[in-house]
């Protein structure tokens, strides 16, 4: 795994969105087209606004998943995972990449199932993630379910998963928080040709220790991340403080 580290989120996020466009155009050359995961979240922000500002991007060919969304969860909320794609994502490129939304409204089972089956045979240029305070990746909380071939599964938020949604202000309570959510599984995540972490701030220090130091486990999800043979972690000085070798960029 490559790991690099700076001194500012700013700094994380424009080496993330470069490093995804460089792959994105890699495969838009190599096929004609390219299919991405993009994820969500406050880590996020900064590697999104300089992605949609990358040139020599043909997004009318770009597909794009997204790794989960609550159940029950009504686009029109401010923490609808939909609605924050289509407003930082979607919107600014004028419309022109695919986003294959997850509704999980009225259906998570049937909704689950069918982005299934969009994905299954899809290859994934590149994945943009990052790493919960909990340790997962996505929204497969500890312990993750490393087993199932199914692509997007239904799962349980825990309480720490769900503070943290809380703790970033996309709720007003805990109880606000929903319970459970369609995930992308660990092992469709893994299929990614590249995967790229963005994982700044001092709350997340503890999981990004065990993500890359500790042991490969379920009880921290993203320590899977060490069996894949192309990710590249890209952390702040604060999230990288609790690493034994944590190298500069």
């Amino acid at each position: 795994m490559e790991i690099r580290v700076f001194d500012t989120k700013q700094q994380l996020g424009e080496a993330a969105a470069k490093r995804g466009a460089e792959a994105i155009r890699s495969a838009l050359r190599n096929k004609g087209k390219a299919s991405i995961i993009v994820a969500t979240g406050a880590s996020q922000f900064e590697m999104l606004e300089v992605l949609i500002r990358e040139p020599d991007i043909d997004w009318s060919k770009v597909t794009a998943f997204h790794l989960d969304e609550y159940v029950g969860m009504k686009k029109s909320h401010p923490a609808s995972f939909r609605r924050y794609l289509i407003e930082r994502f979607v919107k600014p490129l004028g419309g022109k990449v695919t986003l294959h939304e997850i509704n999980a409204e009225d259906n998570p089972e049937a909704e689950a199932g069918r982005l299934s089956k969009l994905i299954v045979d899809e290859t994934i240029d590149v994945c943009f993630a990052g790493i919960g305070e909990n340790c997962h990746l996505a929204f497969n909380d500890p312990p993750a379910d490393f087993d199932t071939d199914k692509p997007y599964i239904i799962v349980d938020l825990d309480e720490a998963c769900r503070r943290q949604q809380m703790g970033e202000g996309w709720f007003a309570t805990l109880e606000d928080v929903p319970a459970q959510a369609i995930s992308m599984s660990i092992k469709q995540i893994m299929k990614s040709s590249l995967i790229i972490l963005s994982v700044p701030d001092q709350r997340k220090a503890q999981a990004v220790k065990n993500a890359l130091e500790g042991s490969v486990t379920p009880l921290h999800p993203a320590s899977i991340l060490q069996n894949h043979n192309n990710t590249v972690a890209l952390l702040d000085t604060q999230s990288a403080s609790l690493l034994s070798c944590a190298p500069k960029a």
